[in-house]
C-alpha cells in the first residue's frame, strides 16, 4: 500500500489551474523526488497531500486512507518558507514546535540533544533564532521536522544555504531515515542531489505530470544514440560516428542512425585502443529537466 497516492487531482485558484489532473503514488520507505520549475504546482500538490487544500476533483490517500488528526502527527513537513520563531532561543523554539506534535519538554530535550551535537548547534541552543546564521537556521528547521519521529517526511529545499559539509550531513540523515523505513519526499532544484538520493521521481510542469518513474528508467528514456569513451590516446576515425564531443575528460561519440554501440566497441578493440571507460551515454537529470520544461521531449 503506497504511503501517498494522488489520483487525478485538480486544484484551481480563480482562472489559474495550479494542479491539473495529477496522478502518482509514493511507496512506503522510499526516497522520492518531487520536481518542477518555480510555479509548476509542486507546493499546491503538497498542500493537497497534507489536507491544507482540498482538491477540486480527484482523491488523495495518505498512509492508507483519508487524512486524519492522528495521521498528521505521523508526518514531518519542512516547507521552503521556514517556520522558526525568530525572537526566542532555539531550545525554546524546538520545545514549542515539539509540543505541537504531542512531545513533552523532556522528550524534546532528550531527542534534540543528539541532533544539536551532530549539527554543531549545541553551543548555540540558548541564542535567539534570529541570531543564528541562515545555515544554522536551516539545520534547526530540519531538527524540528524530525523531533516527533515521523513515518512520512516531506522536505522542500532542505539543502538551501548549506555548505558542502552540512549538505553531506543532511544527505546522510535522509538516507538514514529511508533505511529506518521512513517515507521521504524530497523537493529540490539541485538535480545532482536528487540523482544521488532518490529511488523514483515525478516532474510536474504547469500543474501536469510530465515524467514519472524510476530514475534509471527516466534517464534511459532520454538517452540518445551516443557512447562515452575515455582513453589515454587520440581516437581514430570510426565508422558510424557522426560527431565527437569532449565531456569531462572523456569524449562523447554521437552515432549515426542505425549504428550500434557494440560496433564502436569492436572497432576500438580491433584498433587496439586502450579503454578506461566505455558506456552508453545517458543525460543528467539537469539535462532532462531542461528538455522537458523547454518542451523538447525525449530523444527518439
Amino acid at each position: 500500500m503506497p504511503a501517498i497516492e494522488l489520483t487525478h487531482i485538480t486544484k484551481s485558484f480563480g482562472a489559474v489551474k495550479a494542479v491539473d489532473d495529477c496522478s502518482f503514488s509514493i511507496e512506503k520507505g522510499e526516497l522520492f523526488g518531487l520536481l518542477g520549475p518555480n510555479g509548476a504546482g509542486k507546493t499546491t500538490a503538497i498542500r493537497c497531500m497534507l489536507d491544507i487544500f482540498k482538491p477540486d476533483s480527484g482523491s488523495v490517500a495518505i498512509l492508507g486512507g483519508a487524512m486524519s488528526e492522528a495521521k498528521k502527527d505521523k508526518i514531518g513537513y519542512m516547507p521552503e518558507e521556514r517556520g522558526l520563531y525568530q525572537d526566542i532561543p532555539l531550545d525554546r523554539c524546538l520545545a514549542y514546535l515539539g509540543s505541537l506534535k504531542g512531545l513533552s519538554r523532556s522528550e524534546v530535550r532528550q531527542r534534540s540533544e543528539g541532533y544539536l551535537e551532530r549539527f554543531d548547534l549545541a553551543a548555540h541552543k540558548h541564542k535567539k533564532v534570529k541570531e543564528l546564521s541562515k545555515g544554522m537556521q536551516q539545520k534547526a528547521q530540519v531538527i524540528a521536522t524530525l523531533l516527533h519521529q515521523p513515518e512520512l517526511l516531506i522536505v522542500d529545499e532542505p539543502f538551501s544555504g548549506l555548505d558542502p559539509v552540512n549538505t553531506q550531513m543532511i544527505k546522510d540523515l535522509l538516507r538514514e531515515q529511508r533505511a529506518a523505513g521512513v517515507t521521504v519526499v524530497l523537493c529540490s532544484h539541485q538535480m545532482h542531489l536528487v540523482e544521488e538520493l532518490c529511488d523514483r521521481i515525478v516532474l510536474i510542469d504547469h500543474g501536469r505530470v510530465m515524467l514519472y518513474g524510476d530514475l534509471a528508467g527516466v534517464r534511459r528514456q532520454f538517452a540518445g544514440n551516443a557512447v562515452l569513451v575515455k582513453t589515454g590516446c587520440d581516437l581514430p576515425a570510426l565508422p558510424g560516428v557522426e560527431r565527437v564531443e569532449p565531456v569531462n575528460g572523456a569524449v562523447k561519440l554521437h552515432l549515426a542512425p542505425g549504428a550500434q554501440p557494440q560496433e564502436i566497441l569492436r572497432a576500438l578493440v580491433a584498433k587496439d585502443i586502450p579503454l578506461e571507460q566505455f558506456e552508453i551515454a545517458v543525460p543528467t537529470l539537469d539535462e532532462i529537466f531542461i528538455r522537458v520544461v523547454q518542451g523538447k521531449g525525449a530523444a527518439a
